[in-house]
């Protein structure tokens, strides 16, 4: 349904107050009426006014008659020729209102404004034109007319009179200049009639005038913008000629009637109009603030702009604005040489990406980001939106054109590093494989099965998402994962005596949704067996040192645990502010199962300085509770402090971690850092079963600052860094993206 705003406002002439109504919202079935308020408003009101919707119609002027013509020839051709100029009209002396005559001059689509020719023009040259564009003052608004320069008599003679200056132009003698209304009496507003004068340019006393300087002037007065309409007049006086020249100022403007602005705020139209409520209303701030409105819609990328304006009685004034609504939303499958294909995908699973809905007012903001939310689904080559009139409903209809991959599933292979592993001829390297389906069923569901080997890594993992739960109007996701993985133990229980690597087998599933914009929760039951192993693959339960290796003297350690986590994250933009803080509860459904509670948050926020940019970033954490001393948090490394090996700063049931990093460009793609770290376990050390950290004499804080550099990557930063820890020995580290 078509809905009308209107925005009703009131001026006492009794008083200098003026005030704005409310804005209200009507159906177009509704006659459009003007609404008063009560006494009781809470804006000034007025009870002596009274306003109707009916459009103004102004009589024809009418010449001041001339008296004698015949006592002066030069003026009698003086007065023939102004009697024949025609009248400069300001586009609201016309009875349509100004949308006629926005239609006729200014208007680019020649008659009224009609967003189904905009949205063409737009669609013709996406890139390069804005069908929005146009103003008022794209265009001139007065209307212009040429007058002979010459004009004969009656008998059919050609006037004579003194000619001067160049050419054939014929100079007549003004020895007065006024400035009158249309009945010839004098203006009650002063500052109207110096309005007027201060726009003449040629036309003074005693100077030699011809037509075409009159002419000019008058377009001069017109142009002001504080009149509607202005006629030159001649008068013969005992002093010689009296040029006279007949104005009619317009309204005063005492209220605003906004049709067709459903998501144009009011509060804006509001504050735009402000300043001229009683006050003559001028063309030229009006030319502003319809440009400032289109400005609105542009900025916003939305399909909307002024399409008519009209001067009614009582000083009103009715704005009409067009809004393009979203009419319908196809999905339209290509193939690589843009021809129609059948796709794979659901047409409904595309759908409900797209933020943008039928009945919105189309805007090209939201289309580029339901554009980039298809991409991101993984399936899709190549997007875009094509927005097209919808018969003359004034409204788009939206062709998605969408070309997929050419398999939703395949093998891929790759490789990564391990900051686990410190030592060795392949420290750290890893290899993985992988076979993947991104597209089961057409829902974009995803299977993986996933293998990483490295020197003491391994992970085998296979996990199952659908990224939105049919039927579910909360865009909940779901993930079931099986994984059986053997990691480093050297990062808490590092000795001489040989490797120890943590094996654990895990199996979960998680539900995650937005829930508001930038934030994100996962709420999800893991369980968990682990356990440490010695070189040879076998189990044990204590490390060089007779510390524990589990939290129940058993082999292997079970685990239940219930997970929360809350995500923020910004523009997303490399720097941008992020924020997590996860919690893990260890359920007691059997008597030998862990029960502990961890939580842990990280916050970085990034600032710009200059052509610099400032890093900083913050984690901590605590774990209460029975647990195994492989989960104590580790500091040192290259995502903790920088200049220490990893894990060689403490292991401890706290943490606290903060860095500060400045980076600036360098060369191309090239950035340059400068950053320093620090580290403490808040002494929570001892406090982990069997004290790990105090057997190897970990100091349990430390600090480290030093230099790096900055390459831009398709997986991220890649960061190379040199840093000096407390202890003053100093160590080289290599990244791949942000530091956690």
């Amino acid at each position: 349904m078509l809905f009308t705003k209107i925005i009703s406002c009131y001026f006492c002439p009794h008083s200098q107050a003026s005030a704005l109504g409310s804005a209200d919202i009507i159906s177009s079935s509704t006659p459009k009426t003007l609404v008063s308020y009560s006494k009781h408003s809470a804006m000034h009101q007025n009870e002596d006014v009274r306003f109707t919707s009916s459009s103004i119609k102004l009589p024809q002027f009418c010449p001041l008659t001339l008296h004698h013509p015949t006592l002066n020839p030069f003026f009698t051709n003086l007065h023939l020729l102004l009697q024949n100029f025609p009248k400069f009209q300001h586009p609201f002396h016309q009875n349509g209102g100004i949308s006629q005559t926005l239609s006729k001059f200014t208007h680019p689509f020649h008659q009224k404004f009609n967003l189904q020719n905009a949205i063409l023009q737009f669609l013709s040259k996406p890139r390069n034109i804005n069908p929005f564009s146009w103003s008022l003052s794209n265009t001139p608004l007065l209307c212009c007319a040429s007058i002979a320069l010459t004009q004969s008599n009656l008998d059919g003679t050609p006037l004579s009179g003194p000619k001067t200056g160049s050419g054939n132009e014929e100079r007549v003698l003004i020895s007065e200049v006024l400035v009158r209304n249309k009945d010839g009496e004098e203006l009650e507003r002063k500052d109207l009639e110096s309005e007027a004068f201060n726009a003449l340019k040629a036309c003074r006393p005693n100077s030699a005038l011809t037509v075409r300087e009159v002419q000019e002037d008058v377009h001069r007065i017109v142009a002001s913008g504080y009149f509607c309409s202005c006629m030159p007049v001649a008068v013969d006086t005992r002093d010689g000629i009296r040029l006279v020249f007949q104005v009619e100022p317009n309204q005063e403007f005492h209220g605003l009637v906004c049709e067709g602005a459903n998501v144009l705020p009011a509060r804006f139209i509001e504050d735009s109009f402000r300043d001229g409520y009683g006050k003559i209303v001028n063309i030229k701030r009006l030319d502003e603030i319809i440009s400032s409105i289109n400005g609105w819609y542009m900025e916003r990328g939305l399909f909307g702009a002024v399409s008519g304006i009209e001067m009614l009685s009582g000083g009103m004034i009715r704005l009409e604005v067009s809004e393009a609504e979203v009419n319908n939303i196809t999905i339209r499958f290509l193939d690589r040489t843009g021809e129609p294909t059948v796709g794979k995908t659901r047409p409904e699973t595309i759908l409900r990406q797209l933020t943008t809905k039928k009945g919105q007012v189309y805007s090209m903001l939201q289309g580029k980001r339901d554009v980039d939310t298809v991409l991101a689904m993984g399936i899709m080559e190549d997007v875009s939106i094509i927005p097209q009139p919808a018969g003359d409903t004034g409204k788009v209809d939206l062709v998605m054109n969408v070309v997929e991959r050419k398999s939703g599933g395949g093998i891929s292979a790759g490789g990564g590093i391990s900051s686990g592993i410190t030592s060795g001829p392949l420290a750290g390297l890893i290899g993985s494989c992988a076979i993947y389906h991104k597209n089961l069923f057409g829902r974009n569901q995803k299977l993986n099965l996933s293998l990483e080997r490295g020197q003491i890594d391994s992970i085998f993992r296979i996990n199952y998402t659908d990224p939105w739960i049919e039927g579910d109007d909360k865009r909940t996701s779901r993930s079931m994962m099986i994984q059986n993985s053997r990691t480093p133990g050297s990062l808490v229980h590092n000795h001489p005596g040989g490797s120890l690597t943590i094996g654990r087998v895990t199996a979960g599933i998680e539900y995650s949704r937005p829930f508001r914009p930038k934030w994100n929760g996962t709420a999800g039951i893991i369980f968990q067996r682990a356990g440490a192993r010695d070189d040879k693959g076998n189990p044990i339960i204590r490390d060089y040192y007779s510390s524990p290796l589990t939290a129940s003297g058993n082999t292997h350690d079970d685990m239940l645990l219930a997970k929360l986590e809350t995500v923020y994250t910004g523009s997303g933009d490399p720097g941008s502010s992020v924020f997590v803080f996860n919690m893990d509860q260890g359920l007691p459904v059997w008597s030998e199962w862990l029960v502990f509670n961890r939580v842990n948050a990280r916050a970085r926020k990034g600032l710009v300085l200059g052509p610099m940019r400032l890093l900083l970033s913050f984690s901590g954490g605590h774990v209460v509770g029975n647990f195994p001393p492989h989960e104590a948090f580790v500091l040192g490394g290259t995502n903790s402090v920088r200049g220490y090996e990893e894990g060689t700063v403490g292991s401890g049931r706290s943490y606290a971690v903060g860095c500060g990093e400045i980076s600036f460009p360098l060369m191309g793609p090239l950035e340059g850092a400068i950053f320093a770290d620090y580290g403490t376990d808040l002494g929570s050390g001892p406090s982990v079963p069997g004290d790990p950290a105090g057997a190897r004499l970990k100091p349990g804080s430390g600090y480290g600052c030093g230099v790096g550099i900055r390459v831009d990557s398709p997986l991220g930063p890649l960061r190379l860094e040199y840093a000096f820890n407390d202890q003053r020995t100093g160590r080289f580290h290599f990244g791949v993206g942000l530091r956690n």
